[in-house]
Order: C-alpha cells, then sequence, then structure tokens
C-alpha cells in the first residue's frame, strides 16, 4: 500500500459531499466576473469614457486600494480591474472551506481514523482535499476563459488561470494550517486571517503606486493577480508564482502530515482550567464562538472605515457617468449620490452579514454531529436551552457586525471630513439590514432543525442571496427575481424613507423560522 492508496475514492466522496456547496460558490464567483463585461460596455461605452476612467483611477489612491489599479482600456481589462481582486478572493474561500472540510474536519469528527483504519494511504485524505478545491478552482478557471474568450482568447485564459491559481495557493495554505491546530475552526479562522493580510499587503501597494510595482503588492498573491495583467499584455511568467508556491506549500503540507498522528497537531489545544468555570450551555456557547464573532467584528469595523473614506472619492467617480448613477440607485436608492453610495455599500456589507449568520447557526450542526453535543445533552441541559445559547450568539453578533459597521462608517466619514449629520441615518441603515440577516439565520434553524442532513444548503441559499444582491442590479435585473432575496424588501437607508412593514414582516418570517426550526429539533433524533 502506498501513501496515496484510496485517494480516487476519497475523492469521489469529498466531491459528493460538496455536490452543493462548490456549485453554488463557483457559480457565483463564474456569474459574478461573466456580468461585468455588458454592465461596463454599458456604462463606458466610449474610448473616451474609458480613457477618462484610468486617468480618474491614477490620480484616486483611495479606490486603487479598494479595487486595484487598471492597466488598460478594453473591456477584458476594466473587467479584470473591477472583479480581479474580489474573484480571486472568493476563489480563495473556497478553496480554503473545501481543505479544511475533509482534512481537519474529518479528524476533529472522528471520520478520519475510521477511514484510515481501511486500506488507505497515509496521505491520501489531503491529497483528495487538495484535488478537491483544485476541481473546484479548475471549473471556475474553464467557465472564465470560456465566457470571456470573445474578448480575447488569451487574456480569458490568463484571468481563468490567475483566478484558479489563487483558490488552488489560499487551499494548499490552508493545508499547512490544518497540520498545525487541532481545531477545524481554528484552521478556516488563521487561513481567512492570511487571505486578510494579503488584501491589505496589496492595497497598501497599491495606494502607494498606480501601476502595481509596489514591494507589498508583490507579496501578496491577490497582487500577483492583478500584476498577471489579463487583457493588458499578459504577463505569463506570473503564472510560474503560482506554480512554485503551490508547489512549495503541498510539499510543507506532506511533510507535516507524515510526521504528526491522526487528530493530532502541531499546535495542540491548550488544557483548560482545573475547574470547570462554564456554568451553563449559554456560556459555552460563548466561549465556542467568541473567536469567530471577534473576527467578524473587526473585519466588519474596519471595512466600514474603508468604506466610509472612499465615499467622496467613489461619488466623484460616477457622478458625471448616467449609467453608473443607474446602477448604484438601484442599489441604494434614489437619494443622493452620497447617500445612495453609502447604502448600496452598507446593503453589500448586510449580504455578506448572512454568510455570518449562516455559519454561527450552523456550529450546532458541527456540535452534533461530531459527538460534542450528545454528552452536554446528556446532563440537566435540555435541547431548547442548548440550542439557545448559540442562536443568541448568531441573531446577536449579526446585530453587533452591523452596528461595529455604522460604527466604522462614521469614523471613516469623520476622518475625510464629511460626517454632517449623517450619524443617526447611516447607523439607522446599517440595523434595517438586520430583518433580511435574521431570515437567512431563521431558514438555516429550521433546516438544521427538522431535516439536519440538508443544513449545509444553508449555504447554498446565502450564495444566491448574495448573486442576486450583487449581479441582479448591474443586469438590471425584474423586480421578481430581486425580490426572491429578503433584501430586495429592505427601505433604502440612508436617504430614503423608512418603510416599517417590510422590516416587521421580515422580522416575523424569522421569528417564525426559528420556531419551527426548534420544534423540529426537540421532536426529531439527536445524531449520534
Amino acid at each position: 500500500m502506498t501513501a496515496l492508496t484510496g485517494t480516487g475514492t476519497l475523492l469521489r466522496f469529498a466531491l459528493r459531499r460538496d455536490r452543493l456547496m462548490i456549485p453554488v460558490w463557483v457559480a457565483v464567483n463564474a456569474l459574478m466576473v461573466l456580468s461585468m463585461p455588458g454592465t461596463l460596455e454599458s456604462l463606458y461605452d466610449s474610448p473616451a469614457d474609458r480613457a477618462d476612467l484610468l486617468r480618474q483611477m491614477d490620480t484616486n489612491a483611495s479606490l486603487r486600494a479598494l479595487i486595484g489599479p487598471v492597466f488598460g482600456d478594453s473591456v477584458g481589462a476594466l473587467t479584470a480591474w473591477r472583479v480581479g481582486v474580489y474573484a480571486g478572493a472568493l476563489a480563495a474561500v473556497t478553496g480554503l472551506l473545501v481543505v479544511v472540510r475533509h482534512t481537519r474536519d474529518e479528524e476533529e469528527s472522528g471520520r478520519a481514523e475510521l477511514i484510515a483504519s481501511g486500506v488507505v494511504g497515509r496521505r491520501a485524505s489531503l491529497t483528495a482535499a487538495l484535488l478537491a478545491a483544485g476541481v473546484a478552482n479548475g471549473v471556475l478557471a474553464l467557465l472564465v476563459t470560456a465566457g470571456l474568450a470573445d474578448r480575447g482568447a488569451a487574456g480569458a485564459a490568463a484571468f481563468g488561470l490567475g483566478l484558479a491559481g489563487v483558490g488552488v495557493l489560499f487551499a494548499t495554505t490552508a493545508a499547512i494550517v490544518a497540520q498545525l491546530t487541532e481545531s477545524a475552526r481554528l484552521a478556516r479562522g488563521l487561513t481567512a486571517a492570511v487571505l486578510g493580510a494579503a488584501f491589505v499587503l496589496r492595497a497598501a501597494g497599491d495606494s502607494a503606486r498606480a501601476d502595481g510595482s509596489s514591494p507589498l503588492t508583490w507579496l501578496s498573491p491577490l497582487g500577483w493577480l492583478e500584476n498577471l495583467r489579463p487583457y493588458a499584455g499578459e504577463r505569463w511568467w506570473v503564472l510560474g508564482l503560482f506554480a512554485a508556491a503551490i508547489a512549495l506549500q503541498t510539499t510543507v503540507a506532506y511533510v507535516l502530515a507524515g510526521r504528526r498522528d491522526v487528530g493530532m497537531s502541531f499546535l495542540p489545544t491548550r488544557p483548560g482550567p482545573a475547574s470547570g468555570r462554564l456554568g451553563s450551555a449559554g456560556a459555552l456557547a460563548r466561549r465556542l464562538q467568541r473567536g469567530a464573532v471577534t473576527g467578524w467584528s473587526v473585519g466588519f469595523l474596519l471595512a466600514g472605515v474603508v468604506y466610509g473614506g472612499l465615499t467622496d472619492g467613489a461619488a466623484d467617480l460616477v457622478r458625471d457617468n448616467d449609467k453608473a448613477r443607474e446602477i448604484f440607485e438601484r442599489m441604494g436608492g434614489t437619494a443622493g449620490l452620497t447617500d445612495t453610495f453609502l447604502a448600496s455599500m452598507i446593503g453589500m456589507l448586510g449580504l455578506i452579514a448572512s454568510l455570518y449568520i449562516v455559519g454561527s447557526v450552523l456550529r450546532l450542526h458541527g456540535e452534533e454531529t461530531s459527538g460534542r453535543a450528545e454528552p452536554v445533552l446528556a446532563n440537566a441541559v435540555g435541547r431548547l436551552r442548548w440550542a439557545a445559547g448559540h442562536l443568541v450568539i448568531a441573531f446577536g453578533g449579526a446585530a453587533l457586525i452591523m452596528l461595529l459597521a455604522g460604527l466604522g462608517f462614521l469614523t471613516g466619514l469623520g476622518l475625510v471630513g464629511d460626517l454632517g449629520d449623517r450619524a443617526g441615518p447611516v447607523l439607522g441603515a446599517c440595523l434595517v439590514q438586520l430583518p433580511a440577516v435574521w431570515v437567512i439565520g431563521g431558514l438555516t434553524v429550521l433546516l438544521y432543525g427538522t431535516a439536519p442532513r440538508l443544513a449545509p444548503a444553508a449555504w447554498g441559499v446565502a450564495g444566491a442571496v448574495l448573486l442576486i444582491g450583487w449581479v441582479g442590479p448591474a443586469l438590471d435585473a425584474p423586480r421578481a427575481v430581486l425580490d426572491l432575496s429578503p433584501f430586495g424588501h429592505l427601505p433604502k437607508l440612508p436617504g430614503g424613507e423608512m418603510e416599517w412593514r417590510p422590516v416587521l414582516v421580515l422580522t416575523g418570517l424569522a421569528v417564525l423560522l426559528v420556531a419551527g426550526g426548534l420544534v423540529g429539533l426537540r421532536r426529531r433524533d439527536v445524531t449520534t
């Protein structure tokens, strides 16, 4: 038996388990990219408009930090500029989620030990996880290449391969981190922190130099992606950086995997105190989820500061472009341009908050399927009280991160001297996103409580909502499509009129969904 025996079987099993998650994440990413050329053609329909955009970006350091520099005025080059950083980050998230799910998650649940007792090589599980991430990013590369080929085959291939390179690179990063940590939650958090550092390095470098030549930019894989320059004189040698980094990190992951026992790690979890201090199910839930809440809180606060500071620059960029202004108005309402931009950015953070609440609610599913919930419920702890501890963190945490996003917006606006009397309206706009976020959380509770095998499908729901919210306004989708998302019914604040009816209806719907999920949890058997 070799170290890779059984890899094919494990790969098929991994793809079968992820038959919903991978297609949804890849589809959201591909559609975000492929919807952009048509949108850009309608926004900048003449060479003069595109040349003017390049001149503005050369002098707007804050927007370069957010999106990246522009290297060409063709529609293909503008597409790679507009969505490259975020499509690359989404590909990275897909890669890290897949690898951690099929490595550390499997070990944490005990399934890896059962699999290892069969005719399975020592590195087969890790190889299968990396191949599954490679399949996901390979499909993304094919879709992007085929979809953009009419804009130029070379540029389309470069962009598709660059996105796949970022995704696979962070998949190998997750493979290393999964060997170092004993917790899947910590592995995901640390890999996400590496991705966040890559974004910050790229942003700092791009804000300093408009040609992407800053050393800070070259320290980031996201900077490599933009310096690949699809549709702007492709630098094919940059793909060699991805290949070298992937090969190096894969080798490190394999070496580490061969030097530890199943279930163990190089950075073991620190033992707890001799006498317990967690006196309730709620305290246990807070202890388990405090890291995730802290990470999301810091991220939303910083995002608010960045977007708040960019408000004036972004408003100036679209002020003289009627079609660009129309898209922002479809996203954020028809108030003044500054308020419209704020509303659209706050709405985008609301969409992202739906990912937080899905992950937080599904912590219940993880505790149950890993067997950790059973000992807790065997004591004098009822199912509803156990679940309530996590749900308070999930729903209350969503309120916390949106409030911190609002404070971040106000800080950013204050730094550029444009705060005025916006404090109340901006905080209200952030909090008004909560009913829609809670509906997504309520649906997750319902799936978990009544059909636990389908609970991970909540990620697909969140992905669909993101797709509608991000791509729908750009494509001028019909109202019926936009209304499929709970966010489509919210008032456009700040600047628009407050409408209490949809807010109350969505809040009531969230309550009903949570109640239905808890009733289902109380009546069904616990997974053992």
